[in-house]
């Protein structure tokens, strides 16, 4: 942590439910975790299966502690969404960064990473790392 302000944690699904569970999931297993600030970002403001800017910006503001926030997407176009906020400049907080890495087990490495008071770099290349965890 920069002077123990944790690294906030944005995980934006096209589906509600699917980044709180992950976010519940991450949180869980991290233990500690869950002094990292981690919110959902999922589907649309009505609800609906999609992506949210709005949703995804609130979410950011609500984590940011100052020591940069790191969001984790699930696909393509959640992917887009986040890039085109980033390319705005105003509405992510300062030192926001997309990470890439699977959202599911990259969500859990970002959370325990951060919960042990890593920086934003350490907190994004332990999430990007999860794409080498084989499952055979």
């Amino acid at each position: 942590m920069t002077d123990d302000k944790p690294v906030g944690i944005v995980l934006v699904s096209h589906s509600a439910a699917v980044a709180s569970s992950v976010a519940e999931l991450a949180r869980g297993l991290a233990g500690a975790g869950a002094d990292v600030p981690v919110a959902p970002a999922g589907g649309t403001a009505d609800g609906g299966l999609g992506t949210s800017a709005e949703l995804i910006a609130a979410a950011a503001a609500a984590v940011d502690r100052g020591a940069g926030v790191a969001v984790l997407t699930d696909l393509g176009s959640a992917v887009l969404t986040v890039k085109a906020l980033l390319a705005e400049g105003d509405e992510l907080p300062e030192g926001t960064r997309l990470v890439d890495a699977p959202f599911v087990e990259g969500a859990v490495a970002a959370v325990v990473t951060a919960s042990t008071g890593a920086d934003l770099a350490a907190v994004a290349a332990a999430a990007s790392e999860a794409y080498t965890y084989r499952k055979e």
